[in-house]
C-alpha cells in the first residue's frame, strides 16, 4: 500500500488519541512504521485509542499543542521523517462556549507544530488536517473547490480558516526548499470509536447502547458522510507522494504535478449526500427497535450549516484518489465496530479491538484494490 512509503520510517502524529489520530496511527503501525503520538490526553471516555490498547503500540507522548516548547522537544527527540497533524478542538458547539480555547488549539497550536518542523532537519513530509469547515460557507449546492473562500460563521470554521492561512504562509515563507507540505480537508467523518459529544453517529451509539432514544438536532442537515478510512487513505496518499517530490515540479520522480504546498480535499462521489434522519434510520436498521427524536431546543443561538459539500477533482486529477465506498457500506461497517465492542462489554470480556480494527482496514483496503484504487496497486 502507499507505494511502501512508511515502511520502516519514524511518523510522528499530533492527536493520536482522538477518533481520526488513532485510526490513522493503528494504520501506519500495520504499515511497518514507527509511530511517535504527541497529544494532551484521552479526550473521550470510551476511546478507540483506550479499547485498542494502542499506546503500547507507539511511543505514547503527553503534551499541549500551545505549549512550543513543548512540541519543539517532542519533535527533536522523535526526529521523524513524516508529520501528520491532526489535533485540534474539534467541535463546533465547543467553540461557542469556548472560543478563546479554540482559536488557542486550532490557530496557535498549527502554528506551534509548523514552529517544530522547521527546527527539525529529519522532516521530510508534513500533512496538515484541517476541516471542510474552513470554507466560508454559502449554503450553495454545489462542492467547495480548493480556490474558494476560506472564513466561517463559528469559532470553530473560522479558526480552521486561520490555520489553512497559517500553513500557507509557512509553506511560501520556509518551506519552499522542504520539507514537503501540503494542507488537506475534509469532514462528516463516521466509523467505530468515535464517542465525541454532539455529533450524531457517537450520540446514537450511546443512546441505544443504553436503551434510549436518541436526540436529533437537526435532522434535514445534509452532509457528504464518508467512514473514517476513506479521508486517511487520501492522507496517507498524499503524504506518500510528498516524499517524493523532490524536484520542484516533481520531475525527478515523474510526478505530473508538485503537490508541494497544495490543498486537497478529501471526500466521497458527489452523489453521497445525505441527510442526518438518513444516517439515524441506516444506523437504526443495524439496531432493530430503537428510536430518535428531534431536539430543536439543543441548537438554540447557535449557528450550524445545513449543506455542505467538497468538490473532490483535484485529488483525483493530482493523486488518481477517490473514495471507495457507497453510503451503505460507510453505515455497515461503523455499525459492525460499535456492535463488537459494546458487545464485548455486555459479555464482561473486553473485546480486541485493535485486532477488529485492523480487520476492518484490511477488508477496506481489500475493496480498494477490487476497485482498482491507485495507492493499493
Amino acid at each position: 500500500m502507499f507505494a511502501n512509503a512508511y515502511q520502516g520510517r519514524r511518523v510522528f502524529v499530533t492527536g493520536h488519541t482522538g477518533f481520526k489520530g488513532s485510526w490513522l496511527a493503528a494504520w501506519l503501525t500495520r504499515l511497518g512504521a514507527t509511530v511517535g503520538g504527541f497529544s494532551d490526553g484521552i479526550p473521550t471516555e470510551p476511546s478507540h485509542f483506550a479499547a485498542m490498547n494502542l499506546g503500547a503500540h507507539l511511543e505514547d507522548m503527553r503534551g499541549d499543542i500551545r505549549d512550543r516548547r513543548a512540541m519543539l522537544d517532542a519533535v527533536r527527540r522523535f526526529k521523524p521523517e513524516v508529520v501528520f497533524h491532526l489535533a485540534a478542538q474539534a467541535l463546533v458547539r465547543k467553540s461557542y462556549e469556548d472560543p478563546a480555547g479554540t482559536f488557542e488549539a486550532n490557530m496557535l497550536g498549527t502554528m506551534n507544530v509548523l514552529e517544530a518542523v522547521r527546527a527539525c532537519p529529519s522532516v521530510r513530509a508534513v500533512v496538515m488536517i484541517t476541516s471542510d469547515k474552513c470554507y466560508r460557507n454559502d449554503e450553495w449546492v454545489w462542492g467547495y473547490r480548493e480556490t474558494d473562500h476560506l472564513g466561517g460563521a463559528d469559532p470553530y470554521s473560522a479558526s480552521k480558516g486561520c490555520a489553512e492561512i497559517i500553513a500557507h504562509s509557512y509553506f511560501q515563507s520556509f518551506f519552499r526548499e522542504g520539507p514537503a507540505c501540503a494542507t488537506v480537508r475534509a469532514g462528516n467523518v463516521i466509523g467505530g470509536g468515535d464517542w465525541a459529544l454532539d455529533r450524531i453517529v457517537p450520540d446514537c451509539a450511546r443512546a441505544w447502547a443504553e436503551g434510549r432514544a436518541v436526540q436529533i438536532r437537526s435532522p434535514w442537515a445534509t452532509r457528504p458522510w464518508q467512514l473514517v478510512l476513506e479521508p486517511l487513505s487520501g492522507y496517507l496518499w498524499l503524504g506518500a507522494r510528498l516524499l517524493d517530490s523532490n524536484g520542484t515540479d516533481g520531475a525527478t520522480t515523474g510526478l505530473p504535478f508538485d503537490p508541494r504546498g497544495q490543498a486537497y480535499n478529501f471526500g466521497p462521489a458527489a452523489d453521497v449526500n445525505n441527510t442526518v434522519a438518513e444516517v439515524v434510520q441506516a444506523l437504526a436498521r443495524h439496531w432493530p427497535g430503537f428510536e430518535h427524536q428531534t431536539d430543536a431546543a439543543g441548537q438554540a443561538g447557535m449557528k450550524e450549516c445545513t449543506l455542505l459539500k467538497l468538490c473532490c477533482d483535484k485529488a483525483l486529477a493530482h493523486l488518481g484518489w477517490k473514495a471507495t465506498l457507497n453510503f451503505d457500506e460507510t453505515i455497515r461497517y461503523t455499525a459492525e465496530w460499535y456492535h463488537r465492542f459494546y458487545r464485548g462489554r455486555d459479555d464482561r470480556t473486553p473485546p480486541d479491538m485493535l485486532d477488529f480494527s485492523l480487520g476492518q482496514i484490511a477488508a477496506y483496503t481489500n475493496a480498494a484494490e477490487q476497485r482498482g484504487q491507485v495507492w493499493v496497486r
